[in-house]
């Protein structure tokens, strides 16, 4: 009986022509090619098959209800994959965000750039072929002072290519308290195997003295590497020999050493206090420093190298270079960020990184208050809503230990009353709330805590102050509707 009908119900489904063929599906074949209609059909009929096969109910078997489906479905597909999302989370340099923002100036360069012929590697001067690398090489020169720069496509990039070109098949000193790992379980050492460089360990996790350094030093020891642990500190006991210290130490015993610094800052802001600088690395006289464009430079991703010109001009000649190498869209995008750091006002002002983490706690309490009010103007079904202070990051494995000032608006959804007549409704939650967020058209990453949604506002721009309010609104809309929960009144403040 079981097997008959679920024949009889397989049975029922239209055929795939019969929809593509029908009147109904005129609309989606105005917007998507046939192809793509007839394998979104398909793909809905399947999924209902499989539903009756397992025993389970289609939820409609109608041919409306099916091109209905395979609309969504092809509007699913259309999307983009990689899309814009606001960042209120209070994490400033967000590394599953995509990091840092460009400054709209480096945003234009890149349109320019991307939608043209470019003299990527061509002298318009000389009229003969040129190098990628010159449109950035001068300015990493004149801000920083080194002798030669080089840039690669993260800064990972720019430790392997300074271990295969500097100290391949050779030893490498590091103490034991530096050997980090950064996102995606990617470590050291792991990098240290790649670059077929011998990784020698010195010290101890908490304390490494130069003398650790000195009674390592082999006639095969090619490099003192120095790594900052950007995403973590080692407190109490705990001692490093110093930059000075290394660069003594190699130039008495003929050994190169070379500064990682991960997320090296050009500018001096007070965010940055106690943060290691590139102009520090330099003035005390390493062979090679190395740190990210989209971190503290506020730029997009890349590795920098400086240094000196016989290091450099190692790691520029070696043939992983042109495999590392950077794209035309990264190099308008990274000269168009060092340009504005040329003026160091102006890089305040215009990169956002930079603008984010220079805010004060007053700016971001005035920020979070015009947020709340443009959520209550879009928000007709009511919220708790609220401006609270709220401690941020700068992230990206930069500062871990520093806290910055910031305001966060609190957002909390009232329970159905009591006296309700109502049906039973569901409690909803702070989780569902930023869930939807995250499904919105313009999505909203916000976080979670007390049973209660915060919308930090330290790296939200101004502009983007109405879109965070409607994703809200919308968001809000979708959760109470799936609750059947009642509607509360309007305008509710904590």
């Amino acid at each position: 009986m079981v097997e008959e009908m679920t024949q009889e119900a397989l049975r029922g489904l239209p055929a795939v022509e019969e929809l593509v063929g029908g009147v109904g599906a005129d609309a989606l074949l105005g917007e998507y090619p046939r192809a793509q209609v007839v394998e979104a059909v398909r793909t809905v009929i399947e999924t209902a098959r499989t539903a009756i096969l397992e025993g389970r109910t289609p939820a409609s078997v109608e041919a409306a209800d099916f091109l209905a489906e395979a609309g969504m479905l092809l509007a699913s597909w259309a999307r983009p994959g990689l899309r814009r999302v606001l960042n209120l989370t209070g994490v400033v340099i967000h590394t599953n965000l995509g990091r840092s923002s460009l400054a709209e100036s480096a945003v234009e360069r890149v349109t320019e750039v991307a939608r043209s012929y470019n003299n990527l590697e061509y002298d318009l001067e000389a009229g003969v072929r040129g190098t990628r690398e010159a449109h950035v090489e001068a300015l990493l020169t004149r801000l920083t002072g080194a002798e030669a720069a080089f840039a690669v496509n993260n800064n990972a990039g720019a430790v392997l290519l300074l271990l295969m070109g500097l100290a391949a098949g050779r030893e490498v000193l590091v103490s034991r308290g530096q050997l980090v790992e950064i996102g995606g379980s990617f470590r050291l050492p792991d990098i240290m195997r790649a670059g077929s460089a011998r990784l020698v360990e010195v010290g101890t996790t908490n304390r490494t003295r130069i003398e650790d350094y000195e009674a390592a030093i082999t006639a095969d020891t090619a490099l003192l590497l120095r790594v900052h642990t950007s995403n973590y500190r080692i407190m109490g006991f705990a001692e490093e020999a110093g930059l000075d210290e290394l660069v003594a130490l190699g130039r008495r015993r003929g050994v190169a050493v070379a500064d990682d610094l991960g997320s090296g800052a050009l500018l001096e802001l007070e965010a940055f206090a106690g943060e290691p600088t590139v102009a520090g690395s330099l003035q005390a006289g390493v062979d090679v420093v190395c740190f990210s464009g989209d971190k503290l430079l506020g730029g997009p991703q890349a590795g920098i190298l400086l240094g000196r010109a016989e290091a450099i001009d190692r790691l520029r000649k070696h043939p992983a270079a042109r495999a590392l190498r950077l794209d035309k869209m990264t190099l308008a995008a990274l000269e168009a960020t060092l340009l504005l750091h040329v003026d160091p006002d102006r890089a305040r002002r215009e990169i956002p990184t930079l603008r984010f983490l220079s805010r004060t706690a007053a700016e971001t309490g005035a920020l979070a208050s015009s947020l709340l009010s443009a959520i209550e103007r879009r928000c007709a079904d009511g919220l708790i809503l609220e401006v609270e202070e709220s401690s941020a990051r700068a992230g990206g494995g930069s500062m871990p230990l520093t806290e910055l000032p910031s305001h966060a608006v609190r957002i909390r959804i009232p329970e159905p009353p009591v006296e309700s007549a109502a049906p039973v409704v569901t409690r909803v939650s702070a989780s569902a709330l930023e869930a939807e967020l995250r499904r919105a058209p313009t999505p909203v990453v916000a976080r979670v805590s007390r049973d209660s949604l915060y919308l930090d506002v330290l790296a939200l721009d101004e502009g983007d102050m109405e879109a965070v309010a409607e994703s809200v609104a919308w968001a809000a809309e979708r959760v109470v509707a799936a609750a059947g929960a009642p509607r509360p009144a309007p305008g509710l403040r904590g």
